[in-house]
């Protein structure tokens, strides 16, 4: 089965003033798009693969044919990464985390503005393109940490609960150079009560 561009959950000046339409409708319809299409072509002689999810590719990674490999792990990433990029964000959302991932943010960062000023490292020293992440690490303990280009946690047996892209094509239309007002806008817009299902879908499984 192919895979598909989800549709964003809002509508795509719903975001404003701080992601704004135009980028909005570049990252989502072209960027993303570009994403399916290419993990679509990577795997189009490849039916074996076609019920696997974006999250069992990326897994069992080293399974793929080695010519495939490669593109199938920056397009599967791509496509993951994205496809839960557009669930973080919300209209009308932000502050501070609320509920139970408000508690373990506290309770393993200390505060929540001790959380930010980390996950704030973490996205402006990412060199280059790539992703800042707030994951479940193997311990079952949360992680800051951050990826280059469209690499998923998951390559690192991890699970992200949520995740800020800063690569250019996602903030270079509004905030040109200026990385870090993005990234503080980044947080006018978390979708915490979706950080939580996926904390606790995380923590029920493991």
């Amino acid at each position: 089965m192919a895979h598909i561009l989800p549709e964003l959950p809002y509508a795509y000046d719903a975001l404003e003033p701080f992601f704004d339409e135009e980028t909005m409708h570049l990252h989502h319809d072209k960027h993303h798009q570009t994403y399916v299409n290419n993990l679509n072509l990577a795997l189009e002689n490849h039916n074996e693969f076609d019920s696997l999810t974006t999250e069992q590719l990326l897994e069992d990674i080293n399974v793929l044919p080695e010519e495939i490999r490669t593109t199938v792990r920056n397009n599967a990433g791509g496509h993951l990464n994205h496809s839960l990029f557009w669930k973080w964000l919300a209209p009308n959302a932000g502050g501070i985390a609320t509920g139970e991932i408000g508690d373990a943010i506290a309770a393993e960062f200390g505060s929540f503005e001790d959380f930010k000023l980390k996950f704030k490292a973490a996205a402006t020293g990412r060199f280059g393109s790539g992703w800042a992440w707030l994951v479940v690490d193997k311990d079952g303990k949360l992680k800051v940490t951050s990826t280059a280009n469209q690499d998923n946690p998951i390559l690192e047996g991890e699970k992200a609960v949520l995740g800020l892209d800063v690569w250019e094509h996602a903030y270079y239309l509004k905030y040109h150079n200026v990385r870090a007002d993005y990234i503080e806008a980044f947080f006018d817009l978390i979708n915490w009560d979706f950080v939580n299902e996926l904390y606790s879908e995380i923590k029920n499984r493991m």
